[in-house]
């Protein structure tokens, strides 16, 4: 008998949370379930401290367990004693745990300046069933997720990550809003290298970016408080998801701002100089404001058409850059080859300034919420390396499919993109590869009147030689075809002679 799959600790979670779903707008929902596990993880983290502190031993004797200051100095949130989870569960089977919910949500909120505004109050609506929210607390109170073992292992990362991506599965092309795919952004964080410095998202969504941004510096053993990072939203309530993102993992999110205008309208940053710039706007959009910024000073290489924003992207983040600063972002790849509205001058005038560093194709199927085909841009102000060329990678074949929809890259394929960058700028072990990647010149580039599509640097790859001579082959081919053929008359002759039979003539 085949085994079945065991299911993982995050499918376990997403079946019970999903059966809240019901009549619940999936855009809602996520809110429900993940303020619930920012719930769990916080009160962990504060149970575990409310332990040591109750004992008194060491450094803890005779501290408060109840003093709030005693948290803040170890940078945990204090939960008052209604909002801690066992008290919620207590009350998880009564009618009232809804409103018992958002009053803790309400607590934690005055007790910790830092979430105010932040945390969802959406649990006492009537259309979220009590019995299927009851089940979800019980669920959600089997694992532990907020104590010293529990981030080690990064047990919440996982499942946070795990549902802000089915979620962006469930809401289709409005996902897009909070949730870039973990495969592009883990690759744009291998290559940008964040180590130190000020790390800008102007479109930051649900803060994807800069928690990978801090898993890269703890992989390779850098300092968190090396980096800040700062951000705008636009949407509220994805900015309400950010702020909860950044605030599990302990990092400071003060300088995440929100405004319904959103960057274009009203810079929240306007004399922010960023080291790393690591975004994924929106593609194409049209009702960007153009109109009302043709006079604007983040323009130097042109003005944007009215129509399209991906230009205003790029140029809004150039004006933010700092003097030796970095930015890798994706745009639709119609940005490689538009010359709407002057997007060709544009992208002149960008390379013409040694600003373009790199280009990726992706492959298709990457984005849960769109087929638009996309790539990467990396772009560098003050160029010390690879002056005056631009690295070409098409990264249009890596990648494996989960489902019939989504392809996701491989640990591999990250590397192999990366590497490949990397060596490229140190210019040890770098070889141009036919159909994978090319190190043009801006004279190169200028005889493709500047078009930035990959496929027409790196060209086609060679064929393996498979060792058959070409006349075999043809022969082969040209035997096959007759036989197709011969059986494709005796077929046409048996449905005539089939259909004769009831009276049908051809």
């Amino acid at each position: 008998m085949a085994k079945t799959k065991e299911e993982s600790l995050e499918q376990k979670l997403w079946k019970t949370a999903d059966k809240l779903r019901k009549n619940i707008d999936a855009a809602e929902y996520k809110h429900v379930v993940l303020g619930l596990i920012f719930l769990k993880y916080i009160s962990d983290s504060f149970e575990e401290l409310y332990t040591k502190l109750k004992e008194g031993k060491g450094e803890y004797a005779g501290a408060d367990p109840e003093d709030p200051d005693e948290y803040g100095a170890e940078n945990v949130f204090f939960v008052p004693e209604t909002a801690r989870w066992s008290y919620i569960q207590s009350r998880a089977k009564l009618p009232s745990i809804g409103k018992d919910i958002d009053d803790a949500m309400d607590a934690i909120e005055a007790k910790n300046a830092v979430l105010k505004g932040i945390l969802p109050k959406v649990y006492g609506r009537q259309n979220l069933d009590t019995q299927s929210l009851g089940g979800l607390i019980d669920t959600i109170a089997t694992i532990t997720i907020g104590n010293a073992e529990a981030k080690s292992k990064d047990v919440l990362g996982r499942v946070y990550e795990y549902f802000l991506g089915q979620f962006a599965l469930a809401e289709g092309q409005k996902g897009g809003q909070f949730y870039t795919p973990d495969s592009i952004v883990k690759l744009l964080v291998e290559m940008l290298e964040p180590y130190q410095g000020r790390v800008y998202d102007p479109c930051c969504g649900s803060g994807g970016m800069f928690v990978m941004s801090e898993k890269f510096i703890e992989s390779h053993q850098g300092r968190l408080d090396d980096i800040s990072v700062y951000g705008q939203e636009s949407n509220q309530t994805t900015y309400r998801l950010c702020r909860m993102n950044l605030a599990i993992r302990g990092i400071d999110g003060s300088n995440i701002k929100w405004n319904t205008e959103g960057s274009f309208l009203n810079d929240a940053h306007k004399d922010l100089k960023a080291d790393y710039i690591i975004a994924n706007p929106p593609f194409n959009v049209s009702d960007w404001s153009g109109e009302l910024l043709q006079d604007d000073a983040r323009w130097q290489y042109g003005i944007p058409p009215k129509g399209n924003a991906n230009f205003g992207w790029v140029q809004h983040f150039l004006y933010h850059l700092a003097p030796q600063g970095r930015a890798g972002f994706v745009l639709a790849n119609g940005s490689l080859s538009s010359n709407t509205g002057g997007e060709g001058e544009i992208r002149q005038r960008l390379v013409e300034a040694d600003l373009v560093e790199c280009i990726v194709m992706l492959p298709k199927a990457l984005f849960f919420n769109t087929g638009i085909p996309a790539c990467l841009w990396f772009l560098r102000r003050g160029k010390k390396q690879r002056n005056s060329e631009v690295l070409f990678i098409d990264a249009s074949e890596l990648g494996y499919m989960i489902d019939r929809k989504n392809r996701v890259f491989a640990v591999e394929d990250v590397a192999q993109v990366a590497d490949t960058y990397h060596n490229w700028l140190k210019e040890t072990d770098y070889e141009d590869i036919k159909g994978f990647c090319k190190s043009a010149t801006i004279e190169d580039i200028q005889k493709h009147k500047f078009v930035l599509t990959p496929g027409r640097y790196v060209g086609i790859p060679d064929e393996e030689d498979d060792g058959v001579p070409f006349e075999e082959k043809i022969e082969k081919l040209t035997s096959d075809l007759k036989t197709q053929m011969h059986t494709a008359q005796e077929l046409d002759q048996e449905i005539k002679t089939q259909l004769a039979k009831i009276g049908i003539e051809l």
